[in-house]
């Protein structure tokens, strides 16, 4: 992938002069990356610029001028170890603290390759200290909404998980799945189980989704004895499915028939019937056809 054309003037910075971003997102830095980006750098050269704002404090001897990092902070890392004096920088002129932060958080996220719990704090903090709606995000970051939003629930999950997701001990797919579950229990369960067996995402929704059904099967309410007695004796007498259903005090018979034949053939049958199967009075009370 060739590097983004640089349109902005291009300036060598003494590196001492440069500190590093505060509002960085990426916690984690590999460090043998970090070398073998360092050993490049001895060979190539940085290649692409760093983005800096620079900084000016009066002081009593006149004025010092730094710079604060913006973006880029692997090559400032990187060319630390190389023993660069110099780096190649754009430097943007920004005057409001609040504008500087937040374009730092949104050229960082831009920029570099972080890991979805990296990426999901940092639109969190562009919602929370900048007030950012999540529409407004995306059109920062160039993303969807929807993906703006899905990648911030990653911060519902429990902080072990996180921190999975975040070293790549499961995947994105997986933590979402894990977040579908609302028994923590279970959703505990389900992670365990990525860890010691690798499961792979489609295995990890079928027992998801089995979990979901016996769940739904549990809520169901239990079947009363004494309807199933009356149903199953209903059904006998009528040669036809027959349905009872107990909504508190009142009750709802439903009988199946296919055609207007069917329907005649069950009138003659109850016409027919001059002395029905014995049913308790109190039970008839509560149903009717």
């Amino acid at each position: 992938m060739s590097n983004p054309e640089i349109s902005e003037p291009v300036f060598l910075i003494e590196i001492n002069k440069i500190t590093p971003n505060p509002y960085q997102p990426r916690r984690d830095f590999n460090e043998a990356e970090l070398h073998d980006l360092a050993s490049s750098i001895r060979e190539y050269g940085i290649l692409q610029p760093l983005v800096v704002t620079k900084l000016e404090q009066v002081t009593d001897t006149g004025t010092t001028v730094s710079y604060q990092l913006i973006a880029g902070e692997r090559r400032f890392r990187a060319a630390n170890l190389a023993g660069l004096e110099r780096v190649p920088a754009v430097v943007k002129h920004i005057d409001l603290d609040r504008t500087r932060l937040e374009l730092a958080i949104v050229e960082n996220v831009q920029r570099s390759n972080l890991n979805p719990i990296e990426s999901a704090r940092a639109y969190n903090r562009l919602a929370d200290e900048f007030k950012l709606t999540q529409r407004e995000i995306a059109t920062r970051i160039g993303k969807s909404r929807e993906v703006i939003a899905n990648t911030m629930r990653l911060l519902n999950l429990p902080t072990m998980m996180q921190e999975s997701l975040a070293g790549g001990k499961i995947s994105e797919s997986q933590a979402r799945l894990l977040l579908s579950m609302d028994d923590l229990g279970q959703q505990q369960l389900m992670f365990e189980d990525i860890l010691k067996n690798s499961t792979s995402v489609r295995a990890l929704k079928g027992k998801i989704d089995y979990l979901k059904v016996l769940k739904a099967q549990e809520s169901m309410p239990k079947p009363d004895p004494e309807s199933e007695s009356l149903k199953q004796q209903l059904e006998e007498a009528l040669g036809t499915v027959v349905e009872l259903k107990k909504d508190g005090e009142t009750s709802k018979l439903t009988i199946q028939f296919n055609t207007p034949q069917e329907l005649y053939a069950l009138l003659e049958k109850l016409k027919q019937k001059s002395e029905p199967a014995p049913i308790p009075q109190a039970d008839l009370n509560n149903f009717t056809i």
